[in-house]
């Protein structure tokens, strides 16, 4: 499979500050890679590099086998960039900047290309309404809508989704997996929507303080948590539940009537057993495996240690 994106020892300084620290990573054609990371992590950093908006201290980026350094202008027209957090001309209206992005990017047939991507965002209706007129969704909406205008074969989205419905999300989603599994689109995305990032991305990148502190599958890293979320409701035996939790040394979480406690998945069964010796009833018991938040969490937790 071609590498769409190569990345070797990108570095980024302010001074004596390592914003970004030597990182490393490749994307290949029709792969989704997310970047994960706390505030300040370095997402942005990298990707501002990533675009040329900001010049590498050291390190070498290479798109479609090419120096982006050297082949800059010739790169920029195969890829694009979408954000929440961006701003487009305030008083044009939604075609109309559309089009003038579409006449940047010499792109052949426009205006069916403008009125397919509208009608795959759901914002066909609202072509004559000025910018400065619509919602955040519907402008996050847009700034998508624009990123895919010249048919890119590699797309950096920053939080994607942030500012969306939950419905209009889901649209969103789907349209992205069409790119990628029908038009072999690479893309890297980044999320603080985990449930997005393991639906949407084949690998995952953590980065914490510029570095990368791991990477892998959503798949295999979920594996290295065993601890499951326990959720017990106990009325009539509250109180005596929370002492044997207490006398045990057991994590919980108590809210009202529900019990919310840590436990290796291979202890569980044990631990309901004692709770029917020790003749502790519960109402309503549900079991939650793992998920890429709980390792998210557990590994950032651990470098900040």
């Amino acid at each position: 499979m071609n590498k769409i994106l190569e990345v070797k020892n990108l570095t980024k300084k302010f001074g004596d500050f390592s914003a970004v620290d030597n990182i490393s990573f490749d994307i290949h054609e029709g792969e989704v890679l997310g970047i994960l990371g706390p505030n300040g992590a370095g997402k942005t950093t990298t990707i501002q590099m990533l675009l040329g908006v900001m010049d590498a201290t050291v390190g070498e980026i290479k798109y479609f086998g090419k120096d982006f350094k050297k082949f800059r202008s010739q790169i920029l027209k195969e890829i694009n960039f979408a954000s929440t957090y961006i701003s487009l001309p305030w008083s044009f209206k939604v075609y109309e900047i559309l089009d003038v992005f579409a006449r940047l990017y010499e792109i052949p047939n426009r205006k069916e290309r403008i009125k397919k991507l509208l009608s795959a965002f759901k914002l066909d209706h609202l072509e004559k309404k000025s910018y400065n007129n619509l919602s955040a969704g519907e402008k996050t909406r847009l700034v998508l809508t624009k990123a895919f205008l010249n048919h890119p074969k590699i797309i950096l989205l920053d939080e994607p989704t942030a500012s969306l419905d939950p419905e209009i999300a889901i649209i969103v989603r789907d349209f992205l997996k069409l790119q990628k599994d029908e038009y072999n689109v690479s893309i890297l995305l980044t999320s603080h929507n985990m449930s997005e990032v393991e639906e949407l991305c084949d690998r995952v990148l953590i980065l914490n303080h510029g570095k990368i502190v791991e990477q892998g599958t959503p798949e295999m890293l979920i594996k290295k948590i065993t601890t499951c979320h326990l959720e017990l409701t106990i009325i009539d035996d509250k109180q005596r539940a929370t002492e044997f939790l207490n006398a045990k040394e057991i994590p919980y979480q108590l809210k009202k009537y529900s019990f919310t406690i840590w436990l290796d998945e291979e202890n569980i069964a044990q631990f309901l057993i004692t709770l029917t010796d020790e003749k502790i009833k519960y109402q309503e018991i549900s079991i939650n495996k793992p998920d890429l938040e709980d390792y998210f969490l557990q590994k950032i937790g651990e470098k900040n240690d």
